[in-house]
């Protein structure tokens, strides 16, 4: 990595002011944090003078009244430490949560909101490092290293007044130590951001290997590959710890100099000050309390020293997740866009071109071709050819690279995310459920369905026998991703959950894949007769025959083109490849 002094001092105090920023959110529980930390420094700054008071008032002079007196402010003055210190702890703490909860809900929000293409370049294990460790990270900062540093400030700031009141030359000698340290630490964090930020990708790579043993543990047993998952782990767990290591070792090769000139000046102190106690220009409760004044200097930037690291942490926390709350969102509303209130089903591709992030090849090409209303679309085609991207570009899920994609003559993007996609039903190939209950899955989309909605629609999916004997019915706990049900079983779920919406167009991508050829039969014979009774435009990616049989047009894609269009008797004489992919199905369907 090329060195960049400047420009890793900027980017890594951009973001730490940023969170600074957002406790203008939280400004009454800092204020209190604030106001407690003053207070408690000028505890701490009045307990020396009540030791020099007791010692040359009291103990020099042989007057117990004042040993007593100052004994008895002293323990006042312990007593306000203690309230004080309480009380700058549990604001900062609780300004802390909130900036925390507010982040968390942030970057949540961004990433419900990112568009698929984010989606599909970023690791699902370096998100779930940004929202809990890295927010973590700076939580810690908020409630703890930055409430130290300005204690540490302030009392550096009063602490040295009042030495060079009570002994200017005492004091020069005594401050020398903060403008070294303050070097120190600046080159600290300004030269180790980096490397704390490598820290936290190492931990989200750990946590990537992590995550893909969790999901795929059935493969990992199944091909015996325990052993070697481990090693991987293993070995993605040293680079973390040599990563970690590398922070002790900058850690090391700064704090034993700060430590060294601290003990430097505490014996330059001693000796000096004895001198001039010994000459009777500095009484003996002067020097005690000097030196506890020494001690409360000395602290306070030993205390910047151990935040040091924190808040270089913090740097590259905060820069992490800043980076997803400043992504991007590629799919948005225009500032224009209308509500997509009624659809009459007819959807047109006008010369549709579309290339996926990151790709150099157009997944489609020059698509082109017109729906009528409440018409059933079959779309065929080999592996790769482009069925599935047809799907995604309907409810603007991606945008097109060119062309235009219309419904009822207004182009797509002219409408709000929300409504069009809201009266969009669709059942994707890979199923996803959500923990809870088999009835909170199926009303995902519509939460007020009522029990006799859920049940017609579970019966249209050919689900309603299985559910209902379950022990619990429709109050059956779903596992973790659907464990405990079948994979035809969580598609017929998912397929109740989509018939449930209100939607004007229905798109089915190869949604009876994962079912049996008698159970795709009945679901599909109940999805015409709904589609009969329910007026609405129907797209279907086909696998099997008698989908491609029934529907009204049948589009067949070759290599990102649509190469031919027509029903299931015209394509038989006029398309070759539309024949090769119906002989291999009938072929597949023979050998089952």
């Amino acid at each position: 990595m090329v060195p960049q002094p400047e420009f890793q001092e900027n980017s890594s105090m951009q973001p730490i002011q940023r969170v600074l920023g957002s406790l203008n959110t939280y400004r009454w529980t800092s204020l209190g944090a604030l106001v407690s930390l003053l207070l408690l420094t000028v505890a701490n700054a009045a307990t020396p003078q009540l030791f020099r008071w007791g010692i040359d008032q009291g103990i020099v002079k042989q007057n117990l009244q004042i040993v007593l007196y100052s004994a008895g402010w002293m323990v006042v003055a312990a007593i306000a430490r203690g309230l004080f210190n309480f009380g700058q702890s549990y604001w900062a703490e609780a300004a802390s949560q909130g900036v925390a909860y507010n982040l968390r809900n942030k970057i949540f929000s961004k990433i419900q909101n990112l568009s698929f293409s984010y989606h599909d370049q970023a690791q699902t294990s370096q998100l779930l490092t940004r929202v809990t460790s890295d927010i973590e990270q700076i939580r810690t900062f908020v409630g703890t290293s930055l409430i130290q540093v300005i204690g540490a400030v302030v009392t550096l700031v009063s602490i040295a007044v009042i030495l060079l009141v009570m002994n200017w030359e005492l004091a020069l000698i005594t401050l020398t130590v903060v403008p070294l340290s303050g070097w120190l630490m600046a080159r600290f964090i300004t030269q180790n951001n980096g490397l704390f930020r490598q820290v936290q990708e190492q931990l989200s790579d750990l946590n990537a290997v992590l995550q893909e043993n969790l999901l795929g543990i059935r493969v990992v047993k199944a091909f015996v590959r325990e052993s070697a998952e481990t090693r991987r782990y293993t070995t993605m767990n040293d680079a973390l710890v040599k990563a970690n290591m590398k922070t002790i070792s900058a850690i090391r090769n700064t704090f034993p100099f700060i430590f060294l000139l601290s003990n430097l000046v505490t014996l330059a102190v001693f000796g000096y000050g004895g001198a001039q106690v010994i000459g009777d220009r500095f009484s003996i409760g002067e020097l005690v309390a000097f030196n506890s004044y020494l001690a409360l200097i000395l602290q306070p930037i030993l205390l910047i020293g151990f935040a040091a690291p924190a808040i270089a942490q913090a740097a590259a926390s905060a820069e992490r997740v800043y980076e997803v709350v400043d992504a991007e969102v590629e799919i948005r509303d225009r500032p224009d866009a209308v509500p997509f209130t009624s659809c009459g089903g007819r959807i047109t591709f006008e010369n549709v071109s579309f290339r996926y992030p990151g790709s150099t090849t157009e997944t489609l090409k020059d698509v082109s071709f017109e729906t009528k209303p409440n018409e059933l679309i079959a779309i065929l085609g080999m592996t790769g050819s482009g069925k599935s991207t047809i799907m995604n570009l309907i409810p603007r899920f991606y945008d097109v690279t060119k062309g235009a994609v219309r419904i009822d003559g207004c182009d797509i993007r002219d409408f709000t995310l929300k409504s069009l996609r809201s009266c969009i039903g669709i059942v994707f190939q890979e199923t996803t459920l959500f923990s809870g209950t088999i009835r909170e899955n199926i009303v995902y989309a519509k939460p007020n369905a009522s029990l006799e909605e859920v049940i017609e629609v579970a019966k249209t999916a050919q689900i309603h026998d299985f559910i209902t004997s379950l022990p619990d019915g429709y109050e059956t706990i779903v596992g973790e991703r659907g464990i405990g049900l079948s994979g035809g079983q969580k598609q017929r779920i998912a397929i109740a959950r989509t018939l449930l919406t209100d939607y004007g167009i229905l798109i089915l991508d190869d949604s009876t894949s994962a079912v049996d050829a008698k159970t795709a039969a009945q679901i599909q014979a109940a999805l015409d007769r709904l589609m009969c009774q329910k007026a609405c435009t129907t797209f279907v990616v086909a696998q099997r025959i008698s989908t491609v049989q029934n529907a009204d047009r049948i589009f067949l894609m070759d290599k990102g083109r649509l190469v031919a269009q027509g029903t299931h008797e015209e394509l038989m004489q006029t398309s070759p490849l539309y024949g090769v992919i119906l002989e291999s199905q009938v072929k597949q369907k023979v050998k089952k």
